[in-house]
Order: C-alpha cells, then sequence, then structure tokens
C-alpha cells in the first residue's frame, strides 16, 4: 500500500458516492445455533422427517459456496404462518432450540431476539434477482467473482447482495477499472482482497453513463461475459478465474 505520495485516506460512507451506483448491502446473519443451516444431507434427513416443510428451505450461499459450487440450505420460517408451523413439529423444536440459544447468550441485543426466533438478525430477503459479491477473494484473479442470483437463494453475510442491479452495473463491477480501484483501497485477508461496503463500492467514481449507445456497449460486454461462463455449466467460478484455468473464451469477454 505504500507509495512515495501524500496520505489519501477515504471515508466511510453509508452510501454510494455515485447516483449511478445501486446500494449495497449484506447478506443475511441467522444466530441460530445451527438449528436452520443444513447441508444437503441434513436437508434430505430433515424433509424425510417434515415433508410439510419443503417450501420454507432455501438454497443457502456465503462466499465458498457460491465461489466453489457447493450447496448449504437454509429453513426460513420467518414468513411462516403461525398456523402451518405449528403442524410442524421438527421446524417447531428448531425454533425452541433457536429461541434457547439465544436466551443463553451474553449479549442483551442477542437476547433480546429470543422473542422472535423465526426472523433472522440481520435480514435481507430480495424479491427479485440480485447481485452478489464474495467479501473475501483471491488475489491471484484478475476479477472478483460476482453473478446474479434468484431471489429463492438466500445469502449469508460473507457475501455482500446488490439489489436493483442491472447488467450495465455487472459490467462495471467486472471490469479492469474497478479491479484497479479494489486493489488499491481494499483491505486483505492475508493478501486475499477483503472487499467491504463502505470504503470499496461506496467511494467507487462510477462513471456517468448518459448516452445510450455506451450503455449498449457495456450490457452487450457484460452478456459476453455471462455468455462465456454459461458455455461451461460444469465449472464453478473457481474454475472459471483461476488465472491458470481461465477459459479463453472468458478472458476474451474480459477484455
Amino acid at each position: 500500500y505504500l507509495v512515495d505520495a501524500p496520505d489519501v485516506l477515504l471515508p466511510k460512507r453509508g452510501a454510494p458516492i455515485s447516483s449511478a451506483a445501486p446500494r449495497i448491502g449484506i447478506g443475511n446473519k441467522p444466530i441460530d445455533g445451527g438449528n436452520y443451516l443444513l447441508t444437503t444431507e441434513e436437508r434430505d434427513v430433515f424433509l424425510a422427517v417434515e415433508p410439510e416443510a419443503r417450501p420454507w428451505v432455501r438454497r443457502w450461499l456465503g462466499s465458498d459456496e457460491f465461489i466453489n459450487g457447493w450447496d448449504r440450505w437454509c429453513l426460513w420460517l420467518g414468513e411462516c404462518p403461525p398456523d402451518q408451523l405449528r403442524k410442524m413439529p421438527e421446524a417447531m423444536r428448531r425454533v425452541d432450540a433457536v429461541r434457547k440459544f439465544r436466551q443463553a447468550s451474553e449479549s442483551a441485543p442477542t437476547k433480546k431476539l429470543a422473542s422472535t426466533p423465526t426472523r433472522f438478525h440481520v435480514e435481507n430477503i430480495p424479491s427479485s434477482t440480485y447481485l452478489v459479491i464474495p467479501k473475501v477473494s483471491s488475489e491471484r484473479r484478475r476479477f472478483i467473482p460476482i453473478g446474479f442470483m434468484a431471489p429463492e437463494t438466500l445469502v449469508s453475510d460473507l457475501v455482500f447482495v446488490v439489489q436493483n442491479a442491472g447488467l450495465v452495473h455487472f459490467g462495471m463491477l467486472s471490469c479492469t477499472m474497478h479491479m484497479a480501484w479494489v486493489r488499491a483501497v481494499c483491505g486483505r485477508l492475508e493478501s486475499r482482497y477483503r472487499y467491504s461496503a463502505g470504503i470499496v463500492y461506496n467511494n467507487f467514481p462510477w462513471p456517468e453513463i448518459n448516452d445510450e449507445r455506451t450503455r449498449q456497449a457495456i450490457e452487450g460486454a457484460a452478456q459476453g461475459v455471462l455468455d462465456a461462463r454459461a458455455a461451461f455449466p460444469d465449472s464453478t467460478l473457481a474454475d472459471l478465474y483461476d488465472p491458470l484455468s481461465m477459459p479463453p473464451a472468458l478472458v476474451k469477454a474480459h477484455q
């Protein structure tokens, strides 16, 4: 980080400095003692006992799951009607376990959450397609792998969520200019990129896009990146963005 130049410190901003940027937020934070998060095997066992709970089991992603392509699952009961919940004894048992886990905490805010055990501590439940940005990503990659996610999938607080984002936003966040900004100002976990909302995203000087031709060019390039990824449906983002295995078609699309 050290250069022979004046010290320039970026403020931590609560909102984007640019009007062109949609707002960013963190994912969900259950504080559940592990009772709502399930592996695929645990999900299958749970649904075998409690098949009525299937509509309330959602795919769950953090940074590792998103980049490396493995699944976890979440029991999201925050919007489950009480009459339906009470008909699911195994789900009720988990809700009671969450209540007791929070009551046993030494943190006063966590104790308070025990009164609403079906809800998460932090909730970010998008109603439409959204962008996912991992909080931590390898510095070996030329680009931080980001991507669109359907609203049926819930994400943890190990990723950032950008709602109301379109192809033009995906394109700007996937470009070399944004990565140059990231390398200059982001924090680090060891040497890995530690993306942040307050320092990296909210201070990013988005260029003004005032004409439709420029917007269409960015959107076309962004779609080209997504199409190049889609040509390798069995490859994870870790596979696609490893500098040694990155497909030439994806390299070209980013260029």
